[in-house]
This record gives structure tokens, sequence and C-alpha cells, in this order.
């Protein structure tokens, strides 16, 4: 990295949204690097920072093991800014007093200003703004020598600073990372530009060469597989994959019965056709079904799908010869959601392309896209010149519809959803707010309920309806979609999908809750 670039160093306690973080500093055009919590002092200002930021976390202050930051850290003239955790862990090593806040605050909140100088400069036209709340702790007393900047119902200080400008430490305890934080992007460039002084000189215009680079440095002169869904990630992969090493790259799609209506029509028609890549179809799905017989739960159905996946990409491997690389989309999203990275992040859940994979295969992983967010990747996927109906396709859960049917896993409820699933989409399509959402689909509920067809008793399915909005997947907000739309949709699958008599609509956030069901 050009040491002409100003940077700034993250410490990562555990926040689901610490990659996040970076990634708005690079949008910022400054050059942003992760470190965990418990990296030494000196390796932390070997780095020459600009300013140095503070990630949340799960954990309270007060927890037995509770992580901590280097001792004299908060003693140098660099600028900190400590979020939610490192809010609370200022705090405490300063003196202050942190406390079990009364109330909870999940999710949105209003953020009174109470100073709108530096850190919150040009925030909140009428002195408040819509802020993204995640803790259960707050704090009760500042330490000394701080003063609070800012306000919430639930918190008395929802922002505080140092008093004396010489040691410059600026702690939120909202995430303004997060896209629903609406003006959170400015309150990171105040942090930036004005305080630390930062110069925007960094760009991602070269990471395409950079990965391509990558890519043919770790393969060498050997031969890769690449898993292929058809969604932008794999597409993305298996592009850039393709431009590194040609013709020693393989492309390997699986249907596993778990598909949408006409997915593995389209995926075919796209990449042999269109990108003319070498592309094998292998129709695996009775294996999968039987596999999934009587599985009800999320983690060990991921597990199976996972293993499997690998299973046939080495049986082919044997066939083809020599294939000892298995490249895949895996975003950061997937990363953070299923194993720690760069420190003590909680697991949420494992995706087959992450922590559904066996412990022990003969592939090694190449994931080009490992630490990226989705929408940077549909920025390279512009540039690699993918179709729109690749870019702009919502994301699709790895194990497929297998964690959309809630409960086991049957071809009979599989048909029932992929019928409703089509209908969403459809609809969402036709009513002009498919780019506008993050994901929109059907989910098949493991209850039945009673309804009156035809002056008939029925009992029969709930299919519920999940629509999001996101800029990255980290954090989501449920949809409002238009009652009209809402009522198409019912009214569609109640009258067209056999086994069907009840649809819901999913109105929780991502946090609390995650964007899929399971």
């Amino acid at each position: 990295m050009d040491v002409r670039h100003d940077r700034i160093l993250i410490l990562d306690f555990g926040s689901q949204y610490t990659q996040l973080i970076a990634r708005r500093i690079r949008e910022a055009q400054v050059f942003s690097q992760i470190l965990p919590h418990s990296a030494p002092l000196e390796q932390i200002l070997g780095d020459r920072p600009s300013g140095i930021i503070l990630s949340g976390g799960p954990a309270s202050v007060y927890d037995r093991n509770a992580p901590l930051m280097p001792k004299g850290l908060l003693e140098q003239r660099v600028p900190v800014l400590g979020i939610c955790y490192g809010m609370q862990l200022v705090t405490h090593l300063l003196g202050g007093e942190v406390a079990k806040a009364a109330r909870r605050e999940y999710g949105r909140s209003n953020l009174i200003i109470d100073d709108g100088s530096d850190l919150l400069k040009g925030i909140g036209s009428a002195a408040s703004s819509t802020v993204w709340m995640s803790h259960g702790d707050r704090i009760e007393r500042m330490p000394k020598g701080f003063c609070s900047i800012a306000h919430t119902e639930n918190s008395p200080v929802a922002a505080m600073k140092t008093v004396e400008s010489g040691n410059r430490i600026y702690c939120l305890q909202f995430h303004p990372e997060v896209a629903h934080t609406i003006e959170g992007f400015r309150i990171l460039q105040n942090f930036v530009y004005d305080i630390c002084r930062c110069r925007p000189t960094w760009s991602m215009s070269s990471y395409v060469e950079t990965a391509v680079r990558q890519i043919r440095e770790q393969v060498g002169n050997g031969k890769a597989m690449c898993a292929l869904s058809g969604g932008v990630d794999s597409s993305v992969a298996a592009v850039l994959a393709h431009r590194a090493i040609g013709k020693r790259l393989t492309c390997v799609f699986i249907d596993n019965g778990l598909l949408r209506t006409g997915e593995g029509v389209e995926v075919r028609n796209t990449f042999a056709s269109h990108l003319k890549l070498n592309l094998r179809y292998l129709d695996r799905a009775p294996e999968f079904l039987r596999a999934l017989k009587s599985v009800a739960n999320p983690e060990r159905k991921r597990k199976i799908i996972g293993r499997l996946f690998i299973t046939h990409f080495e049986a082919l491997s044997h066939r083809l010869g020599g294939v000892d690389y298995l490249v895949q989309g895996t975003l950061y999203p997937d990363v953070i959601e299923s194993v720690r990275f760069k420190g003590p992040s909680a697991t949420i859940k494992t995706h087959h392309n992450v922590g559904g994979l066996p412990t022990r295969m003969r592939f090694r992983l190449v994931e080009p896209l490992r630490e990226l967010f989705k929408d940077e990747v549909r920025i390279l996927g512009k540039e690699l010149g993918l179709p729109d109906v690749i870019i702009w396709r919502q994301p699709f859960p790895g194990p497929g519809l297998a964690i959309r049917v809630l409960g086991p896993v049957t071809r009979e409820r599989l048909t029932l959803l992929r019928a409703a699933d089509a209908i969403v989409e459809q609809e969402v399509r036709n009513s002009g707010l498919y780019r506008e959402l993050w994901q929109a689909f059907a989910v098949l509920l493991p209850i039945r309920t009673v309804g009156v067809m035809g002056d008939r008793r029925t009992y029969e399915h709930v299919v519920g309806i999940r629509a999001v909005t996101s800029v990255d997947g980290m954090t989501a907000d449920w949809a409002r979609l238009p009652p009209e739309l809402l009522a198409t949709i019912s009214n569609r699958i109640i009258n067209e999908v056999k086994g069907a008599n009840r649809v819901v609509y999913d109105v929780s956030s991502k946090p609390p809750s995650t964007i899929e069901w399971e």
C-alpha cells in the first residue's frame, strides 16, 4: 500500500459491523485497516494511523473476560472514536460509570444534538437525527474531562467528547456505519476529514487488477473449479477467476433440487452462451432431497448441503484431474455471521460456503470477494461486463429453499414454496420495486391454519412474505410495501397455490432478527 495514503485503524471488539466501518472509511477514499483489539500498541502506532476507531461488540465491560485495548492507547495524541462497546470501554477505563439501561435500545432512535460542532457538524436539520441503536448498557456518568454532545430519550449520553482539544477522544452510543443511521456517513466524514485531517486519496478503481493478480499468485499453474449459483457473488468471482487463469477454470452448477423456478435454465443460458465460460451442469436433486429427509434443524441442513456440495465437487475434480482449488463468491456478511474474523465477532449462523463446509476437504479455497459487500460486488460486476439480470439479482442463500421451507424439506413443500415465491417476484417486479428492495421472497411456515374456501373448511399451509431494504445486508429494515401490492400477492397465492390458505407479512428488522428465517 502506498505510504502516502493516510489511514484509519479499526480495533475489532467483536461487532458484526466492524468490516462495515472499514468499508465506510474506504467510501470516504481513505485507506482503512482492521486489527484485533488485542494488537500490541507498538503495532497500532507503527502503522502511523491518522485516527483510531474502536468498534462495537456483544460484550459488557463488566464481563469477566471483557475484551480490552492495549494499555496507553488513550494517552496518545491520535484521535480516537469509540462506537457502542468502544464508548463504554473508554468510559470504564477512564473512570466513568457504565450501567444496564432501564430499557434496551435496538433499532431506530431519535438523536437530540446538544453540540453541533466538530464530530456532529452539519448533523440534524432540526437539532435531531435518526440513528441506529443496538445496546443494553448505557453511560451513567462520563469520565472526568468529557462532555455530552447528544442524547436520546433512553440514553442521557448518546455521544460525548473530551473537553480539552489536545487529547481528542470522541464516543458514540449508536452505530454511524450502518445505513439506517441516516447521517452516519457524514459523522464518519467529520471524524476522518476534520478531526483526523485525512486526505481522500484512496479508491477501489484498481480492485479488479488486484484481485486478478492475487488469484494468479494463489493458483499458480494449477486448475480451479468455481461453485456457480447464478447470483452476482459467484458470477463476479467466476469472471474474475476466468480473467486470471482462463481455460484452467471449470465452472460448476449443481442443481440440488432447492432452486427457484427456472433457475437452472437461466444460469446455463447466461454463462455458457452469453459469457462463454466452461460450465458443467450436474443434476443431483434426488441425492440432496434424500439427505435432507426429516431434517428440521437449520444448522444441520446447512452442514448436509455443504458436505454434499464438496463431495460432488471432489468427484468431478477427480474426473477432470489436477483440480486443487475451489473458487467461491463468499462475501464479508457471510464470513462475519459464520466465523470469527480478525477479532471476537460472534457467530450468528453458518453459511454453506463458509461455516457449512466440512472441516476436512482436499480443496484450497479461493475467495476474491471475501472482504467486500454486495453493492461493491455489483460495481465490480458492471466493470467486468456482467448483464444487469445477474448484477441486480437479489441475494439467494447458498442452501437455497431448504432454509425457506421451515422444518423438514419435501418435494411437495418445495413445490408449494416455489409457486408462492414466483408470485412474489413477479408482482414485486411488476410494481417497479425490485431494485429498491434488498430481498423479497416467500417462506413456508411449519404450521397449518383453518380457512374457508368455497364454503368448505380448509386446514392448509401458511406462507410468510419477507421484504427488506438494506445497502449491504449487515442491517436491514422491513420494507413498507404498498398495501395494494401485498393484497395482490396474498390474493394470488391463496387462489393459485394449492395447499396455501393464509399469507402473513414479516415486519421485523435486522437486528434483532436476521433476513432469512433460518
